[in-house]
């Protein structure tokens, strides 16, 4: 292929763009770069396998650590499973592509992304994101694009297009805008309680750069001389097409009209009448043309059933205003939250009930070592609030396999994450690490958004002091023709056969997570405004059902959790708390039981669940790192009695010796004669030798200097 470049301007900042160059055997590739970001995107088709009955798009986003100037950690030192971050971004790259290939396309398609070059400033995922539409393009397979993404930053009053890491984390919003020539076909966004016209603009200021990149790709696809490449659908038999939807559509119609509010009940019934009519063709003679169609295409029968439970769920909904539980178009399902349902030992937890979705949610909170350490290419090298979702088989009432958590598992645990995170408390106030895991018990509709409800009252059980609920919702959207309806709190079936799964999570204030996914080829800025609006007042009375089950955060703690004391320490001593080989922190721990976390600033994090424990290893630091001065006086404890002198500990793991010339006024013959081990003695701090060793004295002492050493030493 010919090699070209070009270039596209964004406020100074360019992305360009070279094809030809690079993987010269995929089907399509490009490079594109930003800064000295540059990511290699490769797309390849291959034939169909026998038997598949969906698209199987494999999206791969690979980080390679050279990328950064970097050697990977590890005993391989070299990459292995991929970080939860490049995860997320193959998520972020799959969702607006595979909307966009046509439903009946089944051919084997794989797409990676490589970032090869990282520049800091710029993050790689959304160039990722309209490489994939370029590589697709390029590798001529049939695609309802081109595509791009953008992401929106604010900076101060002003949105700005792909904003540099530093600006995303100043700023209020970090949103990733995508697109087709029909319209927005993907948000991913977090924002600090962003009003929802604010989120509106900067959605349709994204869709007018993302329209300057399709444009971009057009011009591409001349100069190569490549045409968007039509293929057609495969044809289904009529005669057996007739057959099924004769036998279908009316009980298929009476089942949906009973607006059954179980997902089971309703299910079971459809599967019966799927069941009859493949009893019916397989009653019917070998040679009959609607047995010969059917054991021609095995998934004929299904694929129909699905057709026609799709049109009259739809057209339910478009005539009637009618949902297929009965509900009006923006009710939401009743919901019903509890807290503590589980023993104390829990940090704090709670039950949230929506419909027949439920999630269990459980906070747990860890001291500062207990941060998530990140070895990936992005800047962020910690993570102190983490939200892990699971969704066990029997929540669907199905039997399979329990295995590791997959991509879906990663990215609903992330988006409650993103969700949560605005109304955190900042380190310096509370210095926990915390951790909420939702177990989601029944799935029928928006788990994800459930698992943000279940982890605001969890926070809120365990004694996080959060700045503000935070609730969600899923919008969903029925289109056919020009005729569109938006629908609230959408449950699976909805989705299942919908156009549109829209979530939108945050305070009475404002936005602070939104995750759009489409399943046609995009949006007008009118609907998605619409959704967004129509989202508010759902969420809004969930939030009211939420905070009938818990108003604040607890101001207690769990008697389990563990007790933080912070204090500061001059950075110069960290060395002396760790000790030679860790051997003074150790020793600390072995006496104390408390844990201690010491960051590189020279903040001390001292943890325990006994408070008294906590405060005794505080003490010992505090001792240790103190600045004596000579002629200090302090209440000690001999601890061991050598020829000539005592040892005295007067602070907590700070210890010094009397000289035998200093415990009395006169001469002493022998030390034991003055003190023993175990006595409680008052000291003054003769002086600190070059060496650092401390030398004591009992003389001089004023009697008000010794009551105040007792004094102090009894308040410790």
């Amino acid at each position: 292929m010919e090699e070209i470049e070009k270039s596209i301007s964004f406020d100074g900042r360019d992305i360009r763009l070279k094809i030809g160059l690079l993987a010269p055997q995929a089907g399509g590739a490009v490079l594109i770069q930003s800064e000295e970001t540059a990511v290699l995107v490769a797309a390849t088709r291959a034939e169909a396998r026998e038997g598949i009955d969906f698209l199987p798009l494999l999206v791969d986003y690979e980080e390679r650590m050279y990328a950064a100037g970097r050697i990977p950690g590890g005993f391989l030192r070299r990459e292995g499973r991929p970080p939860e971050k490049a995860v997320l971004i193959s998520r972020l790259i799959d969702r607006p592509l595979r909307p966009l290939f046509p439903s009946w396309l089944r051919d084997d398609i794989q797409v990676v992304a490589t970032t090869l070059s990282l520049d800091e400033r710029v993050p790689p995922d959304v160039l990722a994101v309209t490489g994939a539409s370029i590589a697709v393009l390029l590798a001529q397979i049939p695609f309802n694009g081109p595509m791009a993404a953008v992401r929106v930053g604010l900076v101060g009053d002003d949105f700005v297009i792909n904003p540099t890491y530093k600006e995303i984390e100043e700023g209020d919003l970090d949103l990733v805008v995508a697109g087709s020539p029909e319209g927005v076909i993907m948000v991913e966004a977090g924002a600090n309680q962003l009003p929802e016209q604010d989120m509106i603009e900067a959605i349709d200021f994204g869709y007018e750069a993302v329209r300057d990149l399709i444009q971009a790709q057009r011009e591409i696809l001349a100069e190569l001389g490549i045409e968007l490449v039509q293929e057609a659908p495969p044809e289904v038999d009529k005669t057996l097409e007739n057959f099924i939807r004769d036998r279908v559509t009316a009980p298929i119609k009476e089942i949906l009209g009973r607006f059954e509010k179980d997902k089971h009940v309703r299910d079971a019934a459809l599967d019966e009448v799927k069941e009859s009519v493949k009893v019916a063709i397989e009653a019917l003679p070998d040679d009959d043309p609607v047995k010969v169609a059917a054991s021609a295409d095995e998934k004929a029968l299904s694929n129909i059933f699905k057709e026609v439970t799709k049109f009259l769920m739809r057209r339910q909904v478009i005539e009637d205003g009618v949902r297929v539980d009965g509900r009006k178009l923006d009710e939401v399902r009743p919901i019903s939250c509890k807290t503590g349902i589980l023993p104390p030992r829990v940090h704090g937890n709670a039950l949230f009930n929506r419909g027949q979705t439920q999630v269990l949610s459980v906070a747990t909170l860890g001291t500062p070592g207990d941060a998530q350490e990140l070895d990936d290419l992005h800047p962020d090298e910690q993570k102190r609030y983490l939200h892990h979702y699971n969704m066990p088989p029997y929540s669907v009432g199905e039997t399979k396999p329990m295995r590791s958590p997959g991509r879906r598992e990663i990215g609903h645990g992330a988006l409650a994450e993103r969700a949560l995170i605005p109304v955190l408390p900042p380190k310096e106030e509370f210095p926990y690490v915390i951790r909420v895991v939702s177990e989601v018990l029944s799935s029928n509709g928006s788990t994800s958004m459930g698992s943000v409800c279940g982890s605001t009252l969890a926070l809120m059980d365990a004694g996080v002091p959060i700045t503000k609920p935070v609730s969600g919702a899923a919008m969903g959207l029925i289109k056919e023709g020009e005729e569109i309806r938006i629908l609230t709190d959408i449950q699976g079936i909805e989705d299942f056969l919908g156009d549109m799964d829209f979530k939108v999570a945050g305070t009475e204030s404002g936005i602070t997570a939104l995750q759009l996914d489409m399943k046609i080829n995009g949006l007008p800025m009118d609907v998605i405004a619409k959704a967004i609006q129509q989202a508010k007042p759902a969420r809004l009375h969930i939030l009211s059902k939420m905070l009938e089950a818990i108003n604040k955060p607890r101001t207690e703690l769990s008697p389990y959790a563990p007790r933080l004391m912070t204090i500061k320490i001059d950075p110069e001593l960290i060395g002396m708390i760790i000790g030679p080989g860790g051997k003074t922190i150790k020793g600390i721990t072995e006496e104390t039981g408390a844990k201690i976390d010491i960051e590189d600033d020279g903040t001390v994090t001292i943890s325990a669940v006994d408070g008294d424990k906590a405060k005794r290893a505080k003490g010992i630091i505090q001792g240790m790192t103190r600045k004596l001065n000579a002629g200090d006086v302090y209440a000690g404890r001999v601890t061991r009695i050598i020829p000539i002198g005592a040892f005295v500990e007067f602070l907590p793991g700070k210890e010094g010796m009397i000289h035998i010339s200093q415990l009395a006024d006169y001469r002493v013959g022998k030390v034991e004669d003055e003190v023993s081990v175990g006595d409680e003695v008052i000291v003054k701090v003769r002086e600190i030798d070059s060496r650092g060793r401390i030398n004591l004295t009992r003389l001089g002492i004023h009697p008000d200097e010794a009551a105040a050493a007792r004094e102090a030493a009894a308040l410790k």
